[in-house]
């Protein structure tokens, strides 16, 4: 056996336990947590912003699109910035951005105010949650795979919370969630600030084409083509669900928290085991089809007038999308031979596209067509993910996910 001197770098890495971090780690992942909860913190109050406001659907789901759009097309500016400013100081810009628009959006009259401020909101969200994945993965002693699984469970621990902190928040007024966000995010701005270690600037600046040269790599390529597709699935399930519900913001609170929890204990218990067991495209594509098919539960819910269906099919979707996040997430940090910022930056440019068409296309299928087409069309592009990963597969074959 090797003594601990013996170990080189990685070995040691891979060694560590998931919880044996240093504080950067913790006071990164802390922060991941209030930011995803500002993911799913909105969720409970969308029909009720569409009532109060007068909104359509379509409209409503604008808050979506926007935020989504400018958080995709932002994530190619991310490794420029914080290759310049440094990796603290993009996160704490990122963070105030999200503070100053989230208190705006709160602060707002009209939809389409609310929708300007969720532009500005995704701008922020691009420039802290590229920059913290990669500063996770980076500061961690316990390897790329663990060390995202730990981003994972941030990332499912914030939407699980922030959905029920929505809807106490949202039963007194639709602004409250926005304020609310804004308040945990500058607690997690002090815990960034004096908490995360300066950490030296990058040696080599990124620029503005280093993430479309990492998009050249089939394999990077392939993963972002699979997860614009499957966004369609996922947004669709956050943006419309809560219509066909019928349920009030306490309830649309309690359903999203239990889509959450089981999201992020899949993310953290299942996905390594499923990654140690099993070949890295069968996961994956099992993970969707069942996406798929309980999409398709949430249409015949819809159709036949049960939100029952409804309810128990979004909660139960937290285990596939926990596992497939993770899946995805992993691979992507080794998919291509950059640096990891540059990867995540590259691929959550692809994915957020899907996650900006998706929302407002959902909520426009509602209208001009019946209430379960979202869900069916939804259905279809995550099949469609499905074919891509099979028929590129190839080119995930070289990516060797660590062993746990």
């Amino acid at each position: 056996m090797k003594s601990e001197s013996s170990f080189t770098g990685e070995e040691l890495k891979k060694r560590s336990g998931i919880m044996s971090q240093p504080k950067a780690v913790w006071a990164v992942a802390f922060a991941c947590v209030i930011s995803f909860m500002g993911l799913g913190l909105v969720d409970p109050i969308l029909p009720a912003i569409a009532e109060q406001l007068h909104a359509s659907k379509s409209q409503v789901s604008l808050l979506f699109t926007s935020y989504n759009l400018v958080t995709g097309i932002a994530m190619l500016i991310t490794g420029v910035v914080s290759s310049r400013i440094g990796v603290k100081w993009t996160l704490l810009s990122g963070i105030i951005l999200i503070v100053a628009f989230s208190a705006l959006g709160g602060a707002s009259s009209t939809i389409g105010e609310i929708v300007g401020y969720r532009a500005g909101w995704g701008l922020g969200n691009a420039l802290f949650i590229a920059t913290a994945l990669s500063a996770i993965v980076g500061f961690s002693t316990s390897g790329t795979a663990k060390a995202i699984i730990l981003y994972e469970a941030a990332l499912g621990l914030g939407i699980s919370v922030g959905p029920l902190l929505g809807g106490e928040l949202g039963s007194i007024s639709w602004r409250g969630p926005f304020f609310g966000v804004s308040v945990l995010m500058l607690i997690g701005f002090l815990f960034i600030l004096f908490v995360l270690p300066a950490v030296p600037k990058a040696k080599k600046r990124t620029s503005l084409a280093d993430p479309f040269k990492a998009l050249s790599y089939p394999s990077l390529l392939t993963l972002g083509i699979v997860a614009f597709l499957y966004n369609f699935g996922f947004f669709t399930l956050m943006a419309y669900s809560p219509y066909v519900m019928k349920l009030d913001e306490h309830g649309l609170g309690y359903v999203f928290f239990g889509w959450g929890i089981l999201l992020a204990i899949t993310s953290v218990f299942v996905a390594p085991k499923i990654q140690k067991r099993f070949n890295l495209v069968p996961s994956i594509s099992w993970m969707l089809v069942l996406f798929a098919l309980d999409l398709g539960v949430m249409a015949l819910g819809t159709m036949n007038d049960s939100p029952k269906v409804v309810i128990v099919a979004v909660i139960v979707a937290g285990i596939f999308l926990g596992i497939n996040n993770t899946l995805i997430t992993t691979a992507v940090m080794q998919a291509a031979p950059v640096e990891r910022s540059t990867a995540s930056a590259a691929y959550s440019f692809v994915r957020f596209l899907g996650g900006a068409a998706s929302p407002w296309l959902a909520g426009k299928l509602s209208e001009w067509y019946t209430a379960e087409s979202p869900f069916l069309f939804g259905a279809i592009m995550v099949l469609l993910a499905v074919v891509v990963l099979v028929a590129r597969g190839r080119h995930l074959r070289d990516i060797k996910i660590e062993s746990h």
